[in-house]
């Protein structure tokens, strides 16, 4: 072997920088795959703009006016982000969620309605997240696991389990607020002060709530993840095992 192929093959066995990992395991890419599929931030803007439209619209409008500017409005949008790239479904869940809302108004024939789902949504999610929680089976750790494909025993470590109820508790804070100011004015008839509610706890508090989830999730990921890659050929696993 010339001195140059060792060299070679020494650079390619030392150099840290060309060590085997796996990008599954590294930390941002995947902890942001979440709010990725959500449409990312700028889902939460554009979940904003068909609520904002269907205000302005009631003002001025007849309801059945209202509705077909709102929907329309929902299916422009739903084009314009999947023509900009964005994945189909948080796209066309959106819409989904719009024309919901105005099949609601249409039956009832009350344009509070239109916002009628979204707060028993927020309830639901309240139940789940404290539920989740009591149970210490924090949503958001669900979540990061099936993300890391299962394969992490998160809720023995103690510190990634308190982060995870954490996020978790943080997202149902939210949720709660929402429901309780939403359902208020629901229950006062007040149409407009439901969409500037909707608009003002939307977007802010779930980049906010996001940011929290993030955390837990960069969290578990490093108190975790680099031990599941250090194991090596399965002999970690397997002395885990075995002192179980």
């Amino acid at each position: 072997m010339t001195e140059q192929q060792q060299q070679e093959q020494g650079t390619t066995d030392d150099d840290p920088t060309t060590t085997t990992s796996s990008p599954s395991d590294t930390g941002p890419p995947r902890d942001e795959m979440v709010l990725a599929r959500m449409g990312g931030r700028k889902g939460f803007v554009y979940s904003s703009i068909p609520v904002v439209v269907f205000v302005a619209a009631n003002l001025f409008f007849s309801l059945t006016v209202t509705l077909t500017v709102a929907v329309l409005t929902g299916v422009g949008l739903t084009v314009f982000r999947i023509v900009s790239g964005e994945r189909w479904t948080s796209a066309v869940g959106s819409l989904v969620g719009v024309a919901i809302a105005a099949g609601v108004v249409a039956l009832t024939g009350s344009a509070k309605n239109y916002f009628a789902l979204g707060i028993w949504a927020y309830f639901a999610g309240v139940l789940l997240a404290l539920g989740s929680v009591l149970a210490r089976w924090p949503v958001t750790g669900i979540i990061w696991n099936f993300v890391h494909g299962g394969k992490y025993r998160w809720r023995t470590d103690r510190k990634v389990l308190h982060a995870h109820m954490i996020a978790t508790l943080a997202a149902a804070s939210v949720l709660a607020a929402r429901f309780g100011v939403q359902q208020f004015l629901y229950l006062a008839d007040n149409t407009s002060a439901l969409g500037v509610a909707r608009v003002a706890m939307g977007t802010p508090l779930s980049a906010l709530v996001a940011l929290v989830i993030l955390w837990a999730f960069r969290r578990s990921t490093k108190q975790l993840a680099p031990k599941k890659a250090g194991t090596g050929d399965g002999i970690g696993d397997t002395g885990q095992k075995q002192a179980e």
